[in-house]
């Protein structure tokens, strides 16, 4: 246990210091959304890989339809159809005209897509609104259609490498990879990507009290929320989660639990049992864990100038040396731990370039003047408006009230020289949402 009382900061940068981000794997792409890229991809192939059309409607020679109006419509023959994915294409000459479907290739000869709407769609009618279906009127494939407008060469046709052109870059390294990457990368026809994987994190809460929802609560028990909360927490980060529940106040239990999760675990965090009480099994299974010929092997457990969470341990465990964050056990305490430590390790284990969340200046809006401890960064609940710019608490200071937290989407920072802050002062708020 060190003596020293650690800031807010060194404690992060000596997180932070110790944490490599993981090695790259190849992923398919439906596993690898979220994940950091860590190649630039090129487009081997343009998109779109061919002319074609952005409307259903007839392919048409520019020639032909020049001068066409409602009163003297051009009168073409219709050749054939050119359906999307379709092959073996027929070559639209003088006087013809094909029916062309939204992505089907521009035939041979055709210079520009006149859209139903702007014909009688082969009836010998008024304007269509629609194409009849294929199947329902194979004679709209042939027969005569008038059209009633003029197009311009390259008219409601999406040009060849219009979208990206062999060559270019499609994405370069560090991108993380979300849906529209993901359709990207898909469409110029990448099965695979190479990333850094999404870190698996393990979360046990410690406690003899606790039990699981669901079940009936005897006489001085409680619910294990941590253990929930800080996995969800951890999926939010972008991480896999690993969940075990409530493990009793026993050394030797909890030392064997640890040490079997080890196996699926990038980063392990517990919460509970890091205090001073003569039952902070956490440390007592701990303290002796490490390497003893690793310098910096085990976990170390220190007192931070913060509240809530004065109680904190870090350090890695286990031959691969897997890093370890001990957080403390009250809601709150834990929740807000996480926010500060465990998720800017889980995006560096990520490899991504920013770690934090955002932060933002507010004035404070409340009844009364906020108390602070003197010499201890100070962490409260609140609601952020970014419209007014005003930042209002929610709830009081108390690290069980986790009531308060499920309402609040910032925390509202404190610094430790600052014993008091009056309503209408600026605050530096760390937005949560």
């Amino acid at each position: 246990m060190s003596s020293t009382i650690w800031s807010v900061d060194d404690h992060l940068e000596d997180i932070l210091s110790a944490i490599r981000p993981l090695d790259p794997i190849e992923l398919q792409l439906p596993d690898a959304q979220g994940c950091v890229l860590v190649e630039d991809v090129t487009v081997p192939v343009a998109l779109p890989p061919f002319d074609n059309s952005s409307m259903d409607g007839y392919a048409v020679r520019t020639a032909d339809v020049s001068g066409a109006s409602e009163e003297f419509p051009a009168v073409l023959t219709v050749i054939g159809d050119v359906a999307a994915g379709g092959g073996g294409l027929t070559t639209v000459g003088p006087g013809q005209a094909a029916r062309i479907m939204t992505g089907a290739p521009l035939p041979p000869g055709a210079e520009a897509v006149v859209p139903v709407e702007w014909t009688d769609g082969g009836t010998g009618g008024g304007a269509a609104t629609t194409m009849r279906p294929a199947g329902e009127a194979p004679e709209g494939a042939s027969g005569e259609v008038r059209v009633h407008r003029p197009a311009e060469a390259g008219a409601h046709v999406r040009r060849r490498g219009s979208d990206v052109q062999a060559g270019d870059l499609a994405l370069e390294e560090g991108t993380v990879l979300g849906p529209p990457q993901i359709g990207l990368l898909a469409a110029i026809g990448r099965g695979t990507v190479r990333v850094r994987p999404r870190p698996r994190v393990v979360v046990l809460s410690t406690g003899s009290e606790l039990i699981q929802p669901g079940e009936k609560l005897g006489e001085g028990q409680i619910y294990d929320s941590n253990s929930f909360a800080l996995s969800a927490a951890a999926r939010d980060a972008g991480a896999l989660s690993y969940r075990v529940g409530a493990v009793t106040d026993d050394a030797e239990t909890l030392r064997a639990t640890i040490e079997d999760q080890l196996i699926r675990a990038d980063l392990l965090v517990t919460t509970g049992g890091v205090s001073v009480g003569a039952y902070d099994v956490v440390k007592e299974a701990l303290s002796s864990v490490g390497d003893q010929d690793v310098p910096g092997s085990g976990i170390d457990f220190r007192k931070l100038a913060m509240q809530p969470g004065k109680p904190q341990g870090f350090g890695s465990i286990g031959p691969e040396h897997t890093p370890l964050l001990a957080l403390p056990g009250n809601p709150v305490s834990s929740y807000v731990s996480f926010e500060l430590f465990v998720r800017p390790a889980i995006r560096a284990l990520m490899g991504l370039k920013d770690v934090h969340r955002p932060k933002a200046r507010a004035v404070l809006k409340a009844d009364k003047a906020l108390s602070s401890p003197s010499g201890r960064r100070q962490f409260l609940r609140g609601t952020y408006d970014p419209e007014s710019g005003t930042v209002s608490p929610v709830g009081g200071s108390g690290s069980h009230l986790i009531a308060a937290l499920a309402h609040a989407d910032c925390l509202i920072v404190v610094p430790e020289a600052d014993t008091s802050v009056e309503p209408d002062a600026e605050v530096e708020v760390v937005l949560l949402g």
